[in-house]
């Protein structure tokens, strides 16, 4: 038999050694102030981080072919995307928040309370709700802004739904015959209305600029009033459902042949009801549409229109979908993707998946109209270079930590005289139940509903 041993060497009756539980329960405690003090420090270490976000993002350091500050942030040091998100979120937020952010840069609260206050602070509020934060843990904070929100949506909602119900509309006809229009209305059809009306009103101006024969002044209350019969006959003369919802949604890009062909100067290539687009909008936009041939004459007729046809057979696009699973362009991988094609079809390159590759709107721009270029292995492998050259890697390596990380930050918080305490972060509840309902009719007395 093998004799089992454990760390102690009394026999098992022995009484317990008073001198040594004492200097055991010490340990413990002085490595939970060690913790204490590292997360401190790592607060402070955080806030610093989101100070050189929001000015990385206000400076457009991540607009080298990237979606976002939270994207650059997901590619470059590894950060969950929805976690990015909320960082840089956070950032801009604390820009208005002093407060909040000196008790973080001084370690006294943690990111995961300021993360869940700063989706209610404000500058007036924010006094308030630091009290709260300092005097609670950071699952009770999370309650009270889930609370105090749905709180001030219940009170919104009540307000809105009154406000709704009020909308009406009246016409009558006057007197002397005119009709008089008076209405309230929701605030979203208030505001198409407003934006027809600005639209007619400046037709007419045009039109009446160019006819003019002498007549008197339009006041503008006058030309507003023409403009509402305009929008009312138009919406008449367009009638509720001109074609079907697939015709009325389509876009359409008008593109000569010689357009297509890469580094020709040749034909051009226009976007119906828009206007001229470049050469290279066109090749985006003809990577994955429907095309449809036309001949025209010498005089501009159409002589003949050929069969409408799917530049990416459905088939081929399940696959391309099944292997690409998004976008590939490094730190995206958005699932809704154009399809591209790494040679274009109109300079001889095939329709197959040897040849395809799924990108979002964002990066398929990048790509043809910014400079950036793909290369595809043969087993769908792809390398994004810069517009420079540089190969864009898919997941960078992180930069090599050669110091103590706490000794660093130690010295960067003596520079600017910040000494952080571990006990300012404990909080002030003693363990009792909370009554959540007090905080919330606190916050409310202090703040109410304007």
């Amino acid at each position: 038999m093998h004799e089992i041993r454990t760390e102690s060497t009394l026999p098992p009756d022995a009484p317990p050694d008073p001198e040594r539980a004492l200097e055991r329960r010490a340990e413990v405690e002085a490595l939970g102030e060690r913790i204490a003090e590292l997360s401190a420090y790592i607060q402070a270490a955080t806030y610093r981080l989101l100070v050189l976000i929001r000015e990385f993002d206000e400076r457009n350091g991540w607009s080298g072919g990237f979606r976002s500050c939270a994207h650059w942030l997901n590619w470059r040091t590894g950060l969950n995307l929805g976690a990015a998100r909320e960082k840089v979120r956070v950032a801009h937020a604390l820009a208005e928040l002093p407060k909040l952010s000196g008790a973080m840069e001084r370690g006294e609260v943690s990111y995961s309370k300021v993360r869940a206050l700063t989706r209610i602070a404000t500058p007036e509020t924010e006094e308030e709700l630091l009290i709260l934060a300092k005097d609670g843990t950071a699952a009770h904070i999370e309650k009270i802004v889930r609370l105090w929100r749905r709180s001030r949506r219940l009170e919104e909602l009540h307000r809105e739904k009154k406000r709704f119900e009020s909308r009406y509309l009246t016409a009558y006809t006057d007197e002397d015959g005119m009709v008089v229009v008076r209405a309230r209305l929701a605030p979203e059809d208030g505001a198409a209305l407003l934006k027809a009306i600005e639209a007619a009103r400046d037709r007419i101006y045009e039109r009446d600029r160019k006819e003019r024969d002498g007549a008197g002044e339009v006041f503008p209350e006058q030309r507003k009033a023409d403009a509402l019969g305009l929008v009312a006959e138009s919406a008449l003369a367009g009638g509720l459902d001109p074609g079907t919802r697939g015709d009325r949604y389509q876009v359409v890009v008008h593109v000569d042949e010689a357009a297509l062909a890469v580094e020709s100067e040749e034909g051009g290539s226009a976007l119906e009801a828009v206007g001229h687009v470049s050469a290279e909008t066109s090749r985006r936009l003809a990577c994955d549409a429907a095309k449809v041939e036309m001949r025209h004459g010498a005089n501009g007729a159409i002589l003949d229109v050929g069969r409408r046809t799917r530049t990416i057979p459905p088939a081929l696009r399940r696959a391309l979908a099944h292997r690409d699973g998004g976008c590939r362009f490094p730190g995206c991988n958005l699932s809704f993707c154009d399809v591209h094609h790494v040679e274009h079809w109109a300079d001889g390159g095939e329709t197959k998946l040897e040849n395809l590759i799924q990108l979002c709107r964002r990066h398929h721009r990048a790509v043809h109209e910014e400079g950036f270029t793909v290369e595809l292995g043969a087993v769908g492998d792809a390398v994004f270079r810069k517009p420079d050259g540089r190969v864009i890697p898919e997941a960078p390596a992180a930069p090599p930590v050669v110091k103590d990380p706490v000794t660093v930050f130690e010295g960067m918080l003596a520079e600017k005289g910040i000494a952080l305490d571990p006990k300012a972060s404990w909080p002030t509840w003693n363990g009792g139940r909370v009554e959540y309902w007090r905080a919330i009719e606190w916050l409310w007395d202090q703040h109410p509903l304007n």
